[in-house]
C-alpha cells in the first residue's frame, strides 16, 4: 500500500472513531437498528457528502487518462445513485445541479452520450429516466427509453457478435455476453423503463435475462465465479449481481412468473455472503479468501442488497439487519474528509491467477466505490 493509501485509511479509521465514540464501530453495530445511528453515521449525511462530491467531479474516464470522450458506466451508476438520494432526501437543489450536469448533452456535449451497443454505455439511460421520474420533463423520457428498446433491439454496430444473432432470436438482449457485471448494466435500465412507464415488457425482458445469468451462471454455494474460465470469486462481480438482483426484485410485480426463480438466486447469494463478512462489516476482494484485502466498492453493493432485502421482507430482519449496519458502519471508515472512498479495486478484466486479484490497485474517490455509498444511503432513508 502507498503512502498515500495508508494515509487515506488512517484517516477514515480516525473518523470512524469520531462517528462511534470511545468504542468501536462494530461493538456499536451489534443490533439490526437501520434507522438510528452514531453521530456522523447517519445516510443522510454521508449521502449529502458523497452526493456533493459527485456533483463537483469532472466526467471521468474509466481505466484511460486524459478528458472523457463519452460517459462511462462508473459515472452512470454514481449519477444515478446521487439522484436516487437526491429524490429520497427531497433535496430539489441536489436535482437541480445533477439535472444541470446532465443539460450539454442536449447540446454542446450530445457526442458524450455513449451509443447504446453494450451493457457498459447503455446502462447510461438509467440517469434520464431518472430525471424524468424527478422532473417530468419528457426529452429525458424520449431518451431512456430510446436507450432501453435499442437495448432489446435487433443487433447492430460493429460489436455484433455472431452469438448476438442467437441471444436476440431467443428473446434476449442482443448485448448478453454472460458477464456477471451484466446484472446491473441490463437490470437497472429496464427496470427503470417499467417504473416510468408501467409497461411489463421492460421488466419481463429484465427478469428472463436475469434467470438465464443465474441458471448459467450461479455456482452451489450462491456465489458466481468473475467467468466460467477464471475460478475466483471477485467481489464486485459478485456485487453487481448482488446489486441488480435487489434492483430488480423490488420493481417487479409479485405475480411475475420469473419472480421465485430470482428470489431463489438472491436469498442462496445472500446466505453465503453472511459466511465471509468480516468482523469489520466489510467484504475482501476475493470473498473466500481469508488473505484478501478489504473491498469497499464490494462492500457497498452487498451492503445495498442486504438493505433491501431487510426493507422489503425478503431476508431475516435481525441476522441481515444486523450484517447491513455492520456493513454500513465499516463501509463508511473508509471514507476520508474530502466524501473520497478508499481501498476500491481499479477495473478488473478475468485472469485465471489468484495473485492477479490480490495485486489489483486500491483507488480512492473512483467512482465504482462512490455509486455503491450513494445506493446504500438511499435504500437505508426508505421506508
Amino acid at each position: 500500500m502507498n503512502n498515500s493509501a495508508i494515509m487515506t485509511r488512517v484517516t477514515g479509521l480516525i473518523f470512524s472513531l469520531l462517528f462511534c465514540g470511545s468504542n468501536t464501530s462494530y461493538a456499536q453495530s451489534k443490533s439490526a437498528d437501520l434507522k438510528n445511528w452514531p453521530k456522523g453515521a447517519s445516510p443522510k449525511e454521508i449521502g449529502g457528502r458523497v452526493a456533493a462530491r459527485f456533483v463537483a467531479t469532472p466526467h471521468t474516464n474509466f481505466n484511460k487518462p486524459g478528458p472523457p470522450r463519452v460517459i462511462t458506466y462508473p459515472e452512470s451508476v454514481a449519477w444515478y445513485g446521487a439522484l436516487t438520494f437526491a429524490k429520497s432526501t427531497e433535496n430539489k437543489a441536489l436535482v437541480k445541479q445533477l439535472s444541470d450536469r446532465f443539460e450539454p448533452f442536449f447540446g454542446a456535449e450530445a457526442k458524450m452520450i455513449p451509443t447504446p451497443d453494450h451493457v457498459d454505455y447503455s446502462v447510461f439511460g438509467a440517469v434520464p429516466l431518472e430525471l424524468f421520474k424527478q422532473t417530468k420533463d419528457k426529452k429525458y423520457l424520449d431518451m431512456g427509453l430510446a436507450i432501453a428498446d435499442k437495448q432489446w433491439g435487433p443487433p447492430e454496430g460493429p460489436r455484433v457478435k455472431e452469438e448476438s444473432h442467437d441471444f436476440y432470436n431467443k428473446g434476449y438482449t442482443w448485448q448478453t455476453r454472460l458477464w456477471i457485471d451484466d446484472m446491473y448494466m441490463i437490470t437497472a435500465l429496464q427496470a427503470q423503463a417499467y417504473r416510468v412507464t408501467g409497461e411489463k415488457k421492460y421488466i419481463d425482458r429484465a427478469a428472463k435475462e436475469m434467470v438465464f445469468y443465474l441458471d448459467e451462471l450461479q455456482k452451489p454455494n450462491g456465489l458466481f465465479y468473475h467467468a466460467p474460465d477464471v475460478p475466483y470469486y471477485w467481489a464486485r462481480g459478485d456485487g453487481w449481481m448482488a446489486a441488480g438482483m435487489a434492483e430488480l426484485l423490488s420493481s417487479m410485480p409479485k405475480d411475475q412468473p420469473n419472480r421465485a426463480r430470482i428470489m431463489k438466486g438472491y436469498t442462496d447469494m445472500m446466505a453465503s455472503l453472511l459466511k465471509y463478512q468480516g468482523k469489520n462489516g466489510m467484504w475482501n476482494q476475493l470473498i473466500d479468501d481469508p488473505e484478501a484485502w478489504p473491498e469497499t466498492s464490494a462492500t457497498g453493493m452487498f451492503t445495498f442488497a442486504m438493505i433491501k432485502g431487510v426493507k422489503n421482507g425478503w431476508l431475516d430482519k435481525e441476522i441481515y439487519g444486523q450484517a447491513a449496519r455492520n456493513g454500513w458502519l465499516g463501509l463508511i471508515s473508509y471514507i476520508n474528509q474530502d466524501a473520497d472512498v478508499s481501498d476500491v479495486c481499479e477495473g478488473t478484466n478475468k485472469k485465471n491467477d489468484r495473485q492477479y486479484y490480490l495485486d489489483r490497485k486500491r483507488n480512492t474517490g473512483d467512482l465504482h466505490g462512490q455509486a455503491p455509498i450513494l445506493w446504500c444511503a438511499t435504500a437505508l432513508l426508505s421506508k
